[in-house]
């Protein structure tokens, strides 16, 4: 994995991550034309580390925002933890579930059986684009004829627990993007555009820790418990976190423009068409 390399695959990172896209399939669909193994520990490593400079980006972008929406009283800052706590707990209940099922009876018998060993398959990678397609272009029609007031920021039971639950979904499914999925629920359940986008980002913050860790412990599996075998994948990550940091902040304003004003769907309509051409990588052989 040289540096040049790394680089690229931290400004796909950053600039699809923050978009409804699925960064996680762009930067996997990269790492197979460069002639990479995505399944790799170290490459699934350098994906999350990625996802943490992103990340950074997020909090450095929103933190004004969230600070307006959700910490502005005690009250809300009290609903705020609420829901993010609850819909987090719902994530790991539903993601979590699935990917025992998935590494405990569906890959029973394999020797070091994770999930991400399905990471490299594009037939899969494929349908979740088109079914995260379809929901935003859905998300994206049933927003627009919707009569647009002015909705507070506090998110129902009912509202956060969906959220949360649909995230769970994106855990094993590369492909089936977590912003788009969070962002279009919301919107499904009458949240504004600005509280569904603000959520769903803090959301993200939460969950990027426990997915670090869980690539880091792999890593460390992988190299026999030996820590002096992650540093080769280690260093050049940290360089990734600075380039997706840095290509995070130019797509978060596009991300923001296009949901505020309309113009949802037309990021389901891209993902149904990055659908199509990775299904023809995969039908001729990548």
């Amino acid at each position: 994995m040289s540096i040049l390399h790394v680089i690229i695959l931290a400004i796909v990172q950053g600039l699809a991550e923050l978009l409804p896209v699925s960064s996680s399939a762009h930067v996997i669909v990269a790492e197979e034309l460069m002639g990479m193994n995505p399944a790799a520990p170290e490459m699934t490593l350098l994906l999350v580390m990625l996802h943490t400079g992103t990340m950074i980006a997020v909090i450095v972008y929103f933190w004004q925002r969230w600070r307006n929406a959700f910490f502005h009283s005690v009250p809300e800052f009290k609903n705020f933890a609420i829901a993010l706590i609850a819909a987090t707990f719902l994530t790991g209940v539903v993601g979590g579930g699935i990917v025992e099922f998935i590494e405990k009876v569906m890959m029973r018998g394999q020797e070091h059986a994770w999930i991400e060993q399905l990471f490299k398959r594009l037939d899969l990678i494929a349908i979740a684009l088109a079914i995260a397609g379809v929901f935003i272009i859905a998300a994206g029609i049933f927003e627009n004829r919707r009569r647009q007031v002015d909705a507070p920021h506090e998110l129902s039971g009912r509202q956060y627990s969906s959220i949360g639950a649909i995230q769970g979904l994106c855990i094993p499914f590369r492909g089936f993007s977590r912003s788009g999925a969070t962002i279009s629920t919301g919107l499904f359940f009458g949240v504004s555009r600005r509280t569904a986008e603000e959520f769903s980002f803090a959301l993200a913050v939460v969950l990027t820790p426990p997915a670090d860790a869980r690539e880091i412990w792999r890593l460390y599996q992988s190299q026999h418990h030996q820590i002096s075998g992650m540093l080769p994948a280690v260093m050049p990550s940290i360089l990734g976190v600075v380039f997706a940091f840095l290509a995070g902040l130019l797509a978060l304003k596009w991300l923001s423009r296009w949901l505020e004003t309309g113009r949802w769907h037309f990021f389901g309509i891209y993902c149904l068409a990055a659908a199509a051409a990775v299904g023809y990588l995969y039908h001729i052989g990548f």
